[in-house]
């Protein structure tokens, strides 16, 4: 009986000085909470996390709080407020909430995604950003990679057209290549099995991660049995071998006079740092794992997702394809293939990825935040430490800066005239912005388009068999991912006479 009066005593005394310390300060409106479990049981809803968020805001308003047991929580549901958090603010909230599940697929906080900010992270960061620049500097360049890619891809397509078929693989398949030439100058094949080892990790620590389950409020609950947590052990020990057996490969061929990848750009940084040539942070071989773990995990199935995201919404609305098909067939024709500066041309297509990455975001919630040091956002104080949840999926539906928002428009973001992209408001960040913003998120829009320009180029998507449209209604994960589809692809008439007659 003792230690429950003990507790309870210790709670009390918490809650007693919560309120002395919060005297003359204003606060967001809070849900209802009860100590140690917090506002848990006021959570009860089957929506998924980005819908109930928003739903609370009709309540409590664009910021709120609640209590995550005793973890102190704020959501924020409006552009300008989100604009302070991110931008205006950036630092006070850049850091991340450590989580049992983050600290599993990190190694406790290592490389650029989970880490606490400061001086590690912005010198993973800074290394990471200067390889993207090597890669645009150098004549196999992004656009190349990506285009040898979409090329495979449609290859690869072609073969199993008038199929029905889950294109996952495929799609998979080219993102993964991508990373894995900026990672390791190297790629796979269709048939690797590696691949689909890693599809399926990928999968199975997207849909564990980061959900605040009761492991990441509680952690002394990993002490009993938990299938998810150990779905994500297992699905982590299998990336780690992968990637530790690319990296030794990689490792075997380095020279320090000669940097071509991530990697290289890593393993001589380590070499300096040792060497005490720089005054940087140390760099261990597990940091170097973490920081190529954290550049796969944000490019690969990211980008793959938006693109079946892509594909479902056309087969959704088929004359926005035939649109797209039709203005690819006037700007570009068959006699090439489509490039980056298409982009300029191709204003349906660009429009159109533009609205999927509105309507179905990417993350919606992006990744917690946390602050770093006491901070405000509008006339709310914010204590360090606070976790900090942007809810972009409200954003994005924000019925006072979108038109009919839950309506698929992808002429929204173009002119009246239908000559020029527009951004019809500010209130946008597929990719979050500020200090953590993506940093790969000009590779992803230029993925993005030029895959779905290919396909859309040389194929007609059409329903599977069975006539069964895909849901639209995602699978909520640290990326919102669509439920798995079927469809088919076919040569277009003109792609076939087109290359009959060259």
């Amino acid at each position: 009986m003792w230690w429950f009066l003990t507790i309870s005593l210790l709670t009390l005394l918490y809650y007693t000085w919560q309120k002395v310390g919060s005297l003359g300060k204003k606060y967001p409106t809070c849900l209802p909470h009860i100590p140690i479990l917090g506002s848990l049981p006021y959570l009860n809803s089957s929506d998924p996390a980005h819908i109930y968020f928003t739903k609370l805001k009709e309540k409590y308003g664009h910021i709120y709080a609640f209590w995550l047991g005793p973890y102190y929580s704020v959501v924020v549901s409006q552009f300008s407020l989100a604009k302070e958090v991110l931008l205006k603010k950036g630092k006070d909230f850049a850091s991340r909430p450590r989580m049992v599940t983050t600290d599993i697929l990190s190694g406790s906080g290592k490389g650029i995604a989970f880490s606490q900010y400061g001086p590690q992270w912005r010198m993973y960061r800074k290394l990471v950003q200067s390889t993207f620049s090597l890669f645009k500097d150098r004549p196999q360049n992004f656009e190349k990679i990506i285009c040898q890619e979409a090329s495979s891809l449609c290859k690869s397509l072609a073969t199993k057209q008038g199929q029905s078929f889950d294109p996952a693989l495929d799609f998979f398949l080219a993102s993964a290549n991508v990373i894995c030439q900026f990672c390791f100058s190297s790629s796979w094949k269709q048939d690797d099995e590696e691949i689909k080892i890693m599809m399926n990790f990928s999968d199975a620590i997207i849909k564990t991660l980061a959900k605040d389950n009761l492991i990441d409020v509680f952690p002394w609950i990993q002490l009993f049995p938990n299938k998810d947590l150990t779905l994500l052990k297992e699905s982590v020990i299998l990336r780690n071998k992968l990637l530790e057996k690319k990296i030794k490969i990689q490792k075997e061929k380095f020279h320090i006079d000669s940097i071509n990848n991530l990697l290289d750009t890593l393993l001589k940084a380590k070499i300096n740092n040792n060497d005490h040539l720089t005054q940087e942070p140390e760099i261990t071989d597990e940091h170097v794992l973490m920081t190529v773990g954290d550049i796969f995990g944000a490019g690969m199935e990211t980008t793959s997702s938006v693109v079946k995201w892509c594909i479902a919404y056309l087969l959704h609305y088929p004359q926005v394809k035939e649109k797209i098909q039709k203005e690819i067939d006037q700007k570009i024709g068959f006699s090439r293939t489509p490039v980056l500066s298409d982009r300029n041309q191709l204003l349906l297509l660009e429009s159109t990825i533009r609205e999927v990455l509105r309507i179905r975001p990417v993350a919606p919630l992006l990744i917690p935040h946390m602050a770093h040091t006491d901070s405000s956002i509008g006339e709310y104080t914010i204590p360090k430490g606070t976790r900090i949840y942007i809810n972009l999926w409200s954003i994005h539906h924000d019925p006072t800066e979108w038109d009919e928002p839950e309506q698929f428009k992808p002429e929204r973001f173009l002119d009246k005239n239908k000559e020029h992209l527009i951004m019809p408001t500010a209130s946008y960040f597929p990719f979050g912005c500020g200090p953590r913003v993506c940093i790969g998120e000009f590779l992803a829009r230029a993925e993005l388009f030029l895959f779905l320009a290919w396909i859309l180029q040389r194929f007609d998507v059409d329903l599977p068999d069975d006539g069964k449209l895909p849901s639209l209604e995602g699978e909520f994960g640290v990326v919102y991912q669509i439920v798995a589809f079927k469809l088919k692809f076919r040569l277009r008439k003109a792609w076939r006479e087109a290359q009959l007659s060259t």
